[in-house]
């Protein structure tokens, strides 16, 4: 088996499964869709994808990402977006997205 820094395959890194009843699930996405990220592991971590926070009956603070396109954008490009993310992942800690983040995610 080759370390996946060194193989030429890139199966690894997404796929679409077309038979989801609720693909696609985001608009815009530009490249082929990838599915692999359906549940971003980002979720609890600082990110520069767009998001809103929603206060649940609880009253606890949670992201909402279904405006983020980031983890679906082509099986390259999205498993390197997460992978750079996850490599010094900092807990979301509540607060409002920063429109400055969003810019500068879009130049990434």
């Amino acid at each position: 088996m080759e370390p996946k820094d060194s193989t030429a395959k890139t199966g690894y890194m997404g796929f679409t499964n077309t038979a989801c009843p609720f693909y696609p699930c985001h608009q815009g996405v530009e490249r082929e869709f990838n599915c692999l990220f359906c549940y971003c592991p980002l979720i609890a971590y600082e990110c520069p994808g767009p998001y809103s926070v929603i206060v649940d009956r609880n009253g606890m603070k949670r992201k909402d990402c279904s405006a983020c396109t980031l983890p679906h954008n082509g099986y390259k490009k999205a498993w390197n977006f997460i992978q750079r993310w996850l490599e010094k992942p900092v807990i979301w800690d509540g607060h409002e997205q920063d429109p400055n983040r969003i810019k500068d995610a879009a130049s990434e």
